[in-house]
Parts: structure tokens; sequence; C-alpha cells
């Protein structure tokens, strides 16, 4: 009798994990401007995580569209593919409170139950009680306005203790959404953190919206990290800004008008309250300038 094929492939996972937590982000859709996987990374970093598994890729991806890469491997000739991968970090910080899973993805293109299934699956078998997923979303905030997050969650308590504002969105959703009812179905608390990221910004890395997640995360588990890199990051990217309002008064006055329509009424999540006249030029220049003067840094 020829033995059943499954994708979730569970490496080491040692037993007597402290209460562990899965923490999941994914690539794509749910991820604007790499929010949600830069601060699972930096905390698979700082937590010095191992890997401990992965769920692989044949049957969820289309890859015509997510495509493997080629690769030379570091100290040698040898050419590797790389495939999509979403992969399980255990960190066991002896400082932390409790242990931590960290999910590490690519929203897939295909069979989203059956691929929520295996996570789930695989938070079962580690034992774990609760499951906090990042997300970031593109809004019509101005950058300077302090980053808000907001989130769903099965518990109250749990939603005050990571100070999330509420969401009465409806409309689309991607692999956290599902991810979030799939917990909820199987009786698992959840909680969805999501950083709102001003749509004119959405295509280079926006520190402050990291650090509102990872505050959340470090003030949950009451557990001290250096943000000093991340805050250092994040003026920089304050100080390029004000000088794209210093130079281009077309954007400071669209700046100026989110700042009014912001003070005004919020938006409800993930909705645009509109755009000014010529605001798509004007996002093409702003994000123009931050990569050229990343690369003028970068060659200095």
């Amino acid at each position: 009798m020829t033995e059943s094929f499954s994708p979730l492939v569970i490496e080491d996972l040692p037993p007597g994990l402290r209460q562990p937590i899965l923490l999941a982000a994914f690539q794509g859709w749910n991820d604007a401007a790499e929010t949600a996987t830069s601060a699972a990374r930096i905390l698979c970093k700082s937590w010095s995580s191992r890997r401990i598994g992965e769920i692989l890729p044949e049957e969820f991806y289309h890859f015509g569209l997510t495509r493997p890469e080629v690769r030379i491997r570091e100290g040698s000739q040898t050419r590797e593919i790389r495939w999509p991968a979403n992969e399980f970090f255990l960190s066991r910080e002896p400082s932390l409170p409790r242990d931590v899973i960290v999910l590490l993805g690519i929203e897939p293109h295909l069979r989203w139950k059956t691929f929520c299934g295996h996570i789930l699956e695989a938070a079962r078998r580690a034992g774990v009680a609760l499951v906090i997923t990042f997300g970031a979303l593109l809004t019509d905030v101005p950058h300077t306005r302090p980053v808000r997050v907001s989130g769903v969650s099965t518990d109250r308590e749990l939603a005050a203790r990571l100070q999330t504002g509420p969401t009465r969105y409806e409309g689309p959703t991607g692999i956290v959404g599902v991810l979030n009812d799939t917990c909820r179905r199987a009786g698992l608390s959840v909680v969805s953190l999501w950083a709102n990221v001003p749509h004119y910004v959405s295509e280079v890395s926006n520190p402050h919206a990291v650090l509102a997640l990872l505050r959340r995360v470090l003030n949950f588990l009451d557990w001290h990290m250096d943000l000093g890199e991340l805050e250092t990051a994040a003026a920089e990217f304050d100080r390029q800004l004000d000088r794209i309002v210093s130079q281009k008064p077309e954007v400071a006055r669209y700046i100026e008008e989110l700042e009014r329509r912001h003070a005004k009424t919020e938006a409800a999540e993930g909705e645009f309250i509109g755009e000014v006249p010529g605001a798509a030029q004007l996002i093409r220049e702003v994000e123009d300038f931050l990569r050229e003067h990343r690369r003028e840094e970068g060659q200095k």
C-alpha cells in the first residue's frame, strides 16, 4: 500500500515547547512595502531562530507566475534552483516567556484551504495555542501621522493587549485573512495585526510601519529588542520625504490635502478616501526620487 504524500515537512520539532506562539507573514498581497515579512525576518534574526520545517510548493503555486530562481551556491560554481518557500523557524530564546515559531512564506496561488490546513496541522503538532499574523495594507494616510495598526482577534483581551485599532473592512482578502478564518473555525486563538502604509510610498521599505508591528509583539511578549538601527532608518526615511516636499510643491499640496481629510474622518480599513488630481503621477515621482536617492547613497 502506497503511503500518502504530504507537502508539510516537519524536520526537527523538539518536545516540551513552552506555550508556543505561531507568528506568520507572507510576501504578496498582504505585505505592502514588504512590511510584514521584514518585521518577521527581524524577529527571526534577533531570536537566533532555526529552521524546523516547510510546506513544499508544488501543489500551491503557478510557477509561470512565481518562478523558481537559479542561484550560484556560495563558495562554489554549483547552480541550484530556489523554489518559492514557506518555512517554519523555531526560537527557544531563554529570555522570552514563550517559545515562538515563525512562518515566513509567499502567498500561494492555489488551494488556499488545503494550504492553511497544513499550517494548522503544524500548529497542532507543536502545541500552539495562539497564532499572530502580520499584514500591511496601502491606505491614503499621510506619512506625517503615526502608523496605525489595525487588526482583528478572536479574543477581546488579546486585541486590547496588542493595542489593535478596530476595523470594519469588507472586501477582497489574502492568505492572511483565510488563515485567520481557518484558525477561528478550529477554535484556535488568532490575532491579525495590520500596519497602515501610505500609498504614495508603497514601493520602498517603510521602517515606521515595520517598527509599529514589532513594537506590538515585543510589548505583548514583554521582551526588549534594540531597535536603534530601524529607528535610524526611520529618521532617514523622514528626511528623504521632507526633501521631496521641500523641492516639489505639488507633493507638499498633496500631503496637506491628505492631512486635512485625515483630520476630518478616518477611512474604512483598506479604502481610499479619493485621490486628488494627478495623484498617480505624484506617487511615481515620490518613489522614483526615493529609489534614486538610495542608489546615490549606496555609491558613496
